[in-house]
């Protein structure tokens, strides 16, 4: 079958999760041999993720992605036979949505990753549309009824090639930190977390270990957050999306939020902590439950993630201090390795999301 041409539309309501997943599978879909266009309302949150974008450009190409403002995409036809994909339930311009008919393009809402069961059940569904155009419902997950997940091709041989080097070499390249003074059996952790992080309980539990830890600590570092016992805090510049993963691998264990960097840390299989988007009436609470359910992390592991969505400090380090112990470590590593090959083993988004739309093309 011919190439497609993907419009992906991306509306960034904060953070930089809309804009990472969205850059992401355009980068994917482009490198499977297909046409990618983005439409982006936020050009200077993806330039963070990108440095090598133009902010100010209307239009851009870069690793094989057309890029383009939203503004434009509002003056653009859409592409004929095209696949059309509102991430997120953005809502597509006006103009080019009531265009798309005379197109003969297929609709795709990108929804949010999600464990829930009821995701198994809706993905895929159509939703019948006043203007005729099909259009169907496209959930990212964890299991073989689901799209998937977002992973390069070859992305895990990479990540072991790269891990038996140096992890002083790499780390200093990375982040500029002088390693030679990082100890032979210390513990390197990311901690890449929203504000409202009990952070307090992580630094109690990790000042009172006998091992050494190096916190890796993006941006600006919480006020009140400082080395103290066998804790070391060390403030490092924003990593770029093209080296996050490089910055993951260096790390024994990685604190993360927000959807793209889960899944970029569950390719690291190694042990994480999952920091969930807070949602209104703690709605989030339940999809971190279905998420831990898939996930058989051993249980101090799982009390842990959960004090840190709680923002329970106490809960954090009594857990923590538990999850660390050798036997639980060991336990940890294990089933974060086990995971990243389970998970490893199903094929990718942006291939299922491609399969998916030629067969529905065919069929029309």
């Amino acid at each position: 079958m011919n190439a497609l041409t993907f419009d992906i539309f991306c509306r960034v309501v904060d953070n930089y999760g809309d804009a990472g997943v969205c850059w992401r599978l355009a980068r994917q879909l482009a490198a499977l041999g297909q046409t990618a266009r983005l439409w982006i309302d936020d050009l200077p949150t993806l330039t963070r993720l990108a440095p090598g974008l133009d902010p100010a450009a209307d239009r851009q190409t870069a690793h094989g992605v057309q890029i383009g403002t939203w503004h434009v995409a509002e003056q653009t036809s859409p592409p004929a036979h095209g696949i059309v994909i509102e991430a997120f339930a953005c809502n597509l311009p006006a103009r080019y949505q009531a265009a798309m008919a005379a197109h003969h393009c297929l609709w795709i809402n990108l929804e949010y990753l999600s464990a829930e069961s009821w995701v198994e059940g809706c993905h895929g569904l159509p939703s019948p549309q006043a203007n005729g155009v099909p259009k169907y419902f496209y959930f990212p997950g964890f299991v073989p009824a689901t799209g998937g997940l977002l992973r390069e091709t070859h992305l895990l041989d990479h990540r072991r090639r790269t891990q038996v080097q140096d992890r002083r070499r790499r780390l200093q390249s990375l982040t500029g930190l002088q390693t030679d003074a990082l100890p032979d059996d210390a513990r390197v952790i990311l901690l890449f977390c929203y504000p409202d992080a009990p952070w307090a309980g992580l630094q109690a539990a990790l000042a009172q270990q006998s091992t050494p830890t190096w916190l890796l600590v993006p941006g600006q570092i919480p006020a009140g957050l400082q080395s103290q016992g066998a804790l070391q805090v060390m403030p490092i510049p924003f990593v770029p999306q093209a080296r996050f993963d490089e910055l993951l691998w260096c790390c024994d264990l990685n604190f993360v939020r927000g959807e793209d960097s889960l899944v970029r840390a569950l390719w690291a299989g190694v042990p994480l902590v999952w920091q969930i988007y807070r949602q209104d009436a703690e709605a989030h609470l339940d999809k971190l439950d279905a998420w831990l359910d898939r996930a058989r992390w051993p249980a101090p592991v799982q009390a842990l993630i959960r004090a840190w969505n709680r923002q329970d400090a106490a809960g954090v380090q009594h857990s923590l201090a538990q999850a660390l112990r050798p036997d639980g470590w060991r336990t940890w590593q294990t089933r974060a390795a086990a995971w990243s090959e389970e998970l490893a083993a199903m094929p990718d988004l942006a291939r299922n999301l491609l399969s998916f739309c030629q067969k529905r093309l065919q069929k029309s």
